[in-house]
């Protein structure tokens, strides 16, 4: 790792406590010569054991992905639920230039060293907050791994084949977008600090970011005068026997995104799929009296899936989104509709943010 003494944050420090939804942001604030060290809990990051491996041997130090975003940072592990450890990542902060994190909004306040606690020992500490959604806002409590901001910013409306479902892009894209827009706001966060000598808080949401790789839609309607379609390639995922497993169900006035499950919480979500069905008369035969715990979604056959995924077509054909959003979030249903531009310029959350109007990151004034 080398650092040229005239590179842009050569004479920094980044502490960068994010999961993968931020990795690539403490990447690139190393590229431009910060010395970022990387906060790992006990036993170390999770998203260590995020395939591929290198030569396919799974492996803490062999994934692809860590080792990609990763780059250019050093490292050490520290327990914040440990009273000697937020003493120590409080003395840290005391000394570091930025602090990266990608914690659910006041968890880390709860444990006394979030940003309104520890800038009064460093008030020249740029603090980058980044969250699915934004710490502000009704949405700000909620997760959302790189499929459901997909779906919620508008982008997968974009992607697909012109006759099919929306989809998303193979490759994870929200926490490029999040990351980049992070990196941004630390950057415009740190130009402030130069000309004034002190720090700010600067709230990312990953929603949001996400936006800005709409923008070639409504040029397109400029230059054209005509929406933006889909016209790529459809892609679905495959089990073990090669089956297909649907993501995307067309309902009243949209499309929602809902995934048969394997595991606990897959398990959960498809029962309380079923129940909801049974009550609204509408449980046919493939479906009535399912062993959900005996369920594997690895190992069905296609014939079985498509039984399966039939009866749920039919069935959310009849809902709306805001019908389906309203009974997944009461009922535990891992699932969420797939916003379009409608929803996109009425959606609370990003108005409440004030993003629909432009800003993509929030940077707050202490």
């Amino acid at each position: 790792m080398v650092r040229e003494a005239s590179s842009l944050l050569a004479s920094y420090r980044v502490l960068d406590l994010t999961d993968e939804a931020g990795w690539f942001c403490g990447r690139l604030l190393g590229d431009l010569g910060a010395d970022v060290v990387k906060v790992e809990p006990p036993g170390g990051d999770p998203g260590r054991w995020r395939g591929p491996f290198y030569r396919d041997e799974p492996h803490p130090e062999r994934s692809l992905p860590w080792l990609a975003y990763n780059a250019n940072k050093r490292g050490i592990t520290l327990a914040l639920e440990d009273p000697r450890g937020r003493e120590l990542f409080a003395r840290l902060v005391a000394r570091a230039d930025f602090v990266v994190e990608s914690y659910p909004p006041g968890f880390l306040e709860e444990l006394g060293v979030g940003y309104p606690q520890l800038r009064e020992s460093n008030p020249r500490v740029v603090w980058v907050s980044l969250t699915p959604f934004g710490r502000t806002g009704p949405r700000s409590g909620w997760r959302g791994p790189d499929l459901v901001v997909m779906a919620a910013s508008g982008l997968m409306q974009l992607v697909g084949r012109p006759d099919g479902s929306p989809l998303r892009v193979s490759l994870p894209q929200a926490p490029l977008w999040g990351s980049l827009y992070a990196a941004a706001g630390a950057l415009v966060a740190h130009l402030y600090r130069q000309r004034t000598g002190r720090g700010q808080l600067v709230d990312v949401s990953v929603q949001a970011s996400l936006l800005s790789a709409l923008a070639n839609a409504p040029a397109y309607y400029s230059l054209f005068g005509r929406d933006l379609r889909r016209a790529g390639n459809a892609m679905v995922g495959r089990n073990v026997h090669g089956a297909r497993v649907r993501a995307v169900y067309r309902c009243r006035d949209g499309y929602i995104n809902f995934i048969l499950y394997s595991g606990e919480a897959g398990r959960h979500s498809n029962a309380a799929l079923v129940r909801w069905m049974e009550e609204c008369g509408a449980l046919p035969e493939a479906l009535r009296g399912r062993d959900w715990e005996a369920f594997d979604v690895v190992t069905a056959t296609q014939e079985e899936i498509d039984r399966l995924e039939e009866a749920i077509a039919a069935f959310l054909a009849e809902r709306t989104k805001a019908e389906f959003t309203h009974e997944a979030l009461r009922r535990g249903i891992l699932g969420y509709p797939v916003a379009d531009p409608r929803d996109i310029r009425e959606d609370p959350q990003l108005e409440a943010r004030g993003v629909t109007a432009g800003p993509v990151f929030v940077i707050v004034y202490y």
